[in-house]
């Protein structure tokens, strides 16, 4: 007897990479179905497979999928993001027909809330997976691959760069316009952060050895169900998503017009999906057809080791529309084998990473995956004496995405106008006693970039290795090589030379630095920080402690 297999929106962009792989598939009946009969009609003319109509608006649409008795019921027509009301009507009409369901959403909110159907499914002994795609299924599967022996993540990166003549559907480019300037919640440091969507541009190249590298491509903060997945599945401290357009000015002009949603002059520019659309579509024969998605995980090993793992992805010949369909047709075989525990739940860590090259191999799709030393900046700078300081010290400068801490400190002003005047120019702290303290330190490129806050009051400076031993930190224009050293299980600080613009300072306006940091009785990162000038004395000095304060997901 034929197993029957429903696709829902199977004619679609992706929808119709699923049909063609489950056409070629021996022993199964194919229903590509979706509220256009033509469209389905004229696939299935080509591909093969049975044209049906299926609309999940439709009133009668649990008895018109349980007339069809399918065994699998898998939904690729999206946006997910406005199904509505009901927006699990299609999953809760294939529980009702017996069948498995399956989907491709890549809607944080639909994907998690999928676990609403958990009791009814496992009751049924029925699998209900959301989210069977390139996200959150195959980054969930390349992370497992990535992070074996890993102990504590620090970042998960993934990012995906289409070409620009991959096909677009309008549930695609509703799904992407409706997030631009829109609030994003994003996991860094073990809190959540809210960041504008298509904000956090960055450009990024993807190679794979003996592969053409895709160069250049620039990438922005999307929505994707791994911002809020993989922090509690993976325990990972920074969870970060990108994806973008390859043609620079489709991309800036989507960052331009999401500023009034920014700005709160507009609630979203999703109405003009189907105006850009049609620009996309102008724009067609400009770039090229390949694409490509990177998974980076980034974190400390068993051993102490910090690593950056990375598996890429490149899709050319216009095969990157492929790459969404390669999770569902994995999980199908998955489920005719009976190797998927029932009950609803997002798509994460459901097959290996093995499993999903497997199935691209007749594809061309190339993968790799790398792992290489992650450079911290003060271990970089330290050396081996980095081993030699108190493991909550270590702890403290190992940043590779974003950490945060908390405190208090006592800090004591020097006397004379002359010193308050300088340490009001420089930012420091004002006087006082258990000033509450916050410390964000987050890494760009070869920097860290940190954020002191003492009562609220902000000083911020960024830290760079500047050669063998020395750190440079920089203050707005004035900046300072310090030559760290490890003394007794004391890190120290003392400044060696300044710049202001690049010039550098006489050693009459050299400051000098007394700093040290170390671990108090209860386990504690402690500081002591005392900033004098030749000419003027003590400028002012604070000291303190600092705990970890991030938070489980």
């Amino acid at each position: 007897m034929l197993e029957v297999v429903l696709v829902v929106g199977g004619y679609g962009v992706f929808g119709s990479r699923i049909s063609m792989a489950l056409a070629r598939v021996e022993g199964i009946d194919l229903i590509v179905a979706g509220r256009d009969r033509n469209a389905a009609v004229a696939f299935c003319a080509v591909h093969g497979g049975r044209p049906d109509i299926i609309d999940r608006e439709d009133p009668a649409l649990a008895a018109r999928i349980a007339s069809l008795s399918p065994f699998l019921v898998i939904d690729a027509a999206g946006p997910f993001q406005s199904y509505g009301a009901r927006p699990y009507r299609v999953a809760e009409a294939a529980l009702a027909a017996g069948a498995h369901y399956l989907d491709l959403s890549d809607d944080p909110v639909f994907t998690i809330g999928i676990a609403r159907l958990d009791d009814v499914a496992r009751k049924a002994g029925l699998a209900v997976l959301s989210g069977v795609s390139s996200v959150p299924a195959l980054s969930s599967a390349a992370v497992v691959d990535l992070a074996e022996d890993m102990d504590d993540i620090h970042l998960v990166d993934t990012v995906i760069v289409p070409g620009n003549r991959a096909p677009r559907g309008l549930s695609v480019v509703r799904a992407i316009v409706g997030q631009a300037g829109r609030p994003i919640r994003m996991w860094r440091g073990g809190r959540s952060e809210s960041i504008p969507g298509w904000s956090g541009l960055e450009c990024v190249s993807l190679s794979l050895s003996g592969k053409p590298p895709l160069s250049g491509r620039w990438a922005s903060v999307n929505a994707a169900p791994d911002l809020e997945l993989f922090p509690r599945c993976f325990r990972a401290r920074s969870v970060v998503f990108r994806a973008g357009l390859e043609l620079k000015t489709m991309h800036a002009g989507l960052l331009i017009l999401s500023m009034p949603v920014r700005w709160g002059l507009l609630g979203s520019i999703a109405p003009l999906a189907r105006p850009l659309k049609w620009v996309a579509e102008r724009l067609k024969p400009f770039g090229t057809d390949a694409g490509g998605m990177r998974v980076c995980v980034s974190g400390l090993t068993r051993q102490g080791r910090a690593e950056v793992r990375a598996w890429v992805l490149l899709a050319g010949s216009g095969e990157g529309p492929h790459v969404p369909a390669v999770p569902a047709r994995v999980m199908f075989e998955r489920l005719l084998a009976g190797k998927v525990p029932p009950g609803a739940r997002p798509c994460v860590a459901e097959f290996a990473l093995a499993e999903a090259e497997a199935a691209m191999a007749n594809l061309d799709i190339s993968t790799e995956s790398t792992a290489r030393e992650f450079p911290l900046v003060f271990a970089e700078t330290l050396g081996a004496a980095f081993g030699a300081l108190p493991p909550a010290v270590r702890d403290l400068h190992t940043v590779m995405d974003v950490r945060r801490w908390s405190g208090e400190a006592d800090v004591e002003e020097g006397t004379g106008h002359l010193a308050r005047l300088v340490r009001m120019l420089m930012g420091f702290p004002a006087p006082g006693t258990a000033i509450p303290v916050k410390v964000r330190m987050e890494r760009r490129g070869e920097a860290e970039i940190w954020e002191r806050r003492f009562a609220g009051r902000p000083l911020r400076s960024r830290l760079a290795r500047a050669g063998a031993g020395i750190l440079r930190e920089r203050f707005g224009p004035l900046s300072f090589d310090i030559a760290l050293n490890v003394v007794g299980g004391r890190l120290a600080y003392p400044v060696v030379a300044g710049y202001c613009a690049g010039l550098p300072l006489p050693r009459v306006l050299l400051p000098i630095s007394e700093t040290t940091e170390s671990v108090d009785a209860e386990g504690r990162v402690t500081f002591d920080v005392a900033v004098s000038l030749p000419w003027v004395g003590r400028i002012v000095r604070y000291r303190g402690w600092l705990v970890p304060d991030e938070a489980e997901a």
